[in-house]
C-alpha cells in the first residue's frame, strides 16, 4: 500500500494504531465473556477496558526479542493492565486474533468498497441518462458493426458495476467471521459462548469450524471479488482509451487547465487516468492467485497464509479503492463529443446499415443467401472505392428489382435502431425508470 495509490480512510484500516486497537478489544470483549462465565473475575474484565493501552514502539521492540508479534502486544498492554493482565488471553491462541482482526479489517475495508461502488453508480445513471439517444457507432472486433448510443456504453457499465455491488457484498458477508476456539479449534479451553459474545460484539458471524484458524477459502473469494470488480475497471478503462484515439475521439478524459500531457510534444492530451487503471487492475487481479493458494494450509494451521495477507489485505483493498475513485472521477468529468460521434457513423458512408437491407430484401422475396450476396457486393465497392452505399445499392439493378427507392432510404433511418432504448433501460434502472417515463 503505497501513499500513490491508496486514501486515507482505507489506509487508516490497515494502519498498526487501527490493528493493535481491534486486537485490543478482541481481548477485552473475550475477558467480559470469560467474566460472565465466572471464569476470570469481572474486576479483571473490567481493568482491560479501563487500562488496557498499547505503544507501537514497545511492541516493536519486544518483538525483535520474541519473534512474536501476540506477545509483543499481549506483553505491551499488560505493562498497563497490571496485575490483572494474567487472564487476558485465557485460553486463546493467536490466530484467535489475528483471524478476527482481519476479519474486522476486510469487512471494514468492503464496507469503504461497496460505498465507491455506489458512488460510481450515481454518475454512471447520470452520464447514461444523459446520452440515452446519443447515437453512436457500435463496434465488434473494433470494425464498425451497427449504430448504438452512448447511453447504452453507459448503461451496460452501470448493471456491470451493479452486480459488482453485488459480489462485494456476498464477499463482505462471507468474510464476516469471528473464530475464538483455541489451540487447534477445540475449544477445550475456552466456552464456545466467548466466541460468540465477542462475534456479537464486533458485528460479526461464528465460524462454524475453525481448525484454528477460520478456513482460507472464504479470503480466497473475497479477493477473488475484488479482482472481478477490477477487471470491471478495466473494461470501462479500455473503452474511454479506445474512444479516446486521435482517429476515432468520441469521447476523452477531461484535460484540466495547465496540464500536460507530453515532456517532448505539447500538443498531446493522453488517456493518462484510464490507462493507469489498467494497471491498477492487473495489480489487484494479481492478489487473488496468492489468496487461493492460501486455502490449502497444513492439517489444522500453519501461517503461510499470514505474510501473503499481510501484504494482500492492505494492498488490494486499498488499490481497488483508489482506482473506484478515480474512475468515479474520470467518468463524472468526461467529455463526449456527439458531433464527432456522428462523424465517424457517416465514415464508411453507409455501411452500418448493411443487416437492414439484407432483411428489407429477404422481406422482398429473397432469398437469405441471394440477398447477402447482392448486399455484400455492393459494400465491397464502398469498402474499395470509397462510394456511398445508397448510391451503390440504386445503381444495382437486382437490387431496385426487388425494392423501391424510398423502402431503400427508410433502410438508412438512425431512428430504427434506437426504438428499443427505453426498453434497455427499464430492465438496467428498474421501477424508478418506470415511474420516471409514467411522469412524463
Amino acid at each position: 500500500m503505497i501513499p500513490r495509490y491508496s486514501r486515507p480512510e482505507m489506509a487508516q484500516i490497515w494502519a498498526p494504531e487501527s490493528r493493535f486497537q481491534i486486537w485490543l478489544e478482541i481481548e477485552a470483549h473475550a475477558c467480559d465473556a470469560q467474566a460472565a462465565l465466572g471464569v476470570i473475575p469481572k474486576e479483571a474484565a473490567a481493568a482491560v477496558w479501563e487500562k488496557g493501552k498499547f505503544e507501537i514502539d514497545r511492541i516493536d521492540e519486544i518483538e525483535r526479542e520474541t519473534r512474536h508479534d501476540v506477545i509483543a502486544f499481549l506483553t505491551s498492554v499488560a505493562e498497563h493492565v497490571g496485575e490483572p493482565a494474567r487472564f487476558i488471553h485465557q485460553g486463546m491462541t493467536s490466530s484467535d486474533v489475528l483471524d478476527t482482526c482481519l476479519a474486522v479489517q476486510l469487512t471494514r475495508a468492503a464496507d469503504l468498497l461497496i460505498q465507491d461502488v455506489e458512488g460510481l453508480l450515481v454518475v454512471l445513471r447520470r452520464r447514461a441518462e444523459e446520452h440515452k439517444f446519443t447515437v453512436c457507432v457500435g463496434r465488434s472486433h473494433g470494425i464498425h458493426a451497427e449504430p448504438t448510443t452512448f447511453g447504452l456504453k453507459m448503461a451496460q457499465a452501470y448493471a456491470e458495476f451493479d452486480r459488482c455491488k453485488t459480489r462485494l457484498e456476498t464477499a463482505r458477508a462471507e468474510i464476516a467471521t469471528c473464530a475464538i476456539s483455541g489451540a487447534v479449534g477445540t475449544f477445550a479451553n475456552i466456552d464456545p459462548a466467548v466466541e460468540a459474545h465477542v462475534a456479537r460484539a464486533l458485528g460479526l458471524e461464528v465460524e462454524p469450524v475453525s481448525t484454528q484458524v477460520i478456513p482460507r477459502d472464504r479470503h480466497a473469494a473475497f479477493f477473488s471479488a475484488l479482482a472481478l470488480v477490477a477487471s470491471c475497471v478495466e473494461r470501462l478503462a479500455t473503452e474511454i482509451r479506445h474512444l479516446q484515439r486521435t482517429e476515432v475521439l468520441e469521447a476523452e478524459e477531461y484535460f484540466a487547465k495547465g496540464q500536460k500531457g507530453s515532456s517532448a510534444m505539447p500538443h498531446k492530451r493522453n488517456p493518462v487516468l484510464s490507462e493507469n487503471l489498467t494497471g491498477l487492475a492487473r495489480m489487484v487481479r494479481g492478489y487473488a492467485v496468492p489468496a487461493l493458494e492460501n486455502v490449502a494450509l497444513w492439517h489444522e494451521r500453519d501461517i503461510s497464509h499470514s505474510s501473503v495477507e499481510r501484504m494482500i489485505g492492505p494492498d488490494a483493498t486499498g488499490t481497488l479503492d483508489f482506482a473506484l475513485a478515480r474512475l468515479t472521477g474520470l467518468m463524472d468529468k468526461l467529455v463526449v463529443h456527439p458531433d464527432r460521434m456522428q462523424e465517424n457513423l457517416d465514415q464508411m458512408r453507409g455501411l452500418v446499415h448493411s443487416q437492414r437491407v439484407l432483411l428489407a430484401l429477404t422481406q422482398k422475396g429473397a432469398s437469405r443467401e441471394a440477398a447477402y450476396v447482392m448486399v455484400q457486393r455492393n459494400a465491397m465497392k464502398v469498402w474499395e472505392e470509397r462510394i456511398d452505399f445508397l448510391d451503390t445499392l440504386l445503381a444495382d439493378t437486382e437490387v431496385v428489382a426487388l425494392i423501391s427507392e424510398a423502402e431503400l432510404r427508410e433502410a438508412f433511418d438512425l431512428s430504427y435502431h434506437t426504438k428499443h432504448v427505453p426498453t434497455i433501460f427499464k430492465r438496467v434502472f428498474g421501477a424508478t425508470e418506470q415511474m420516471r417515463n409514467a411522469a412524463q
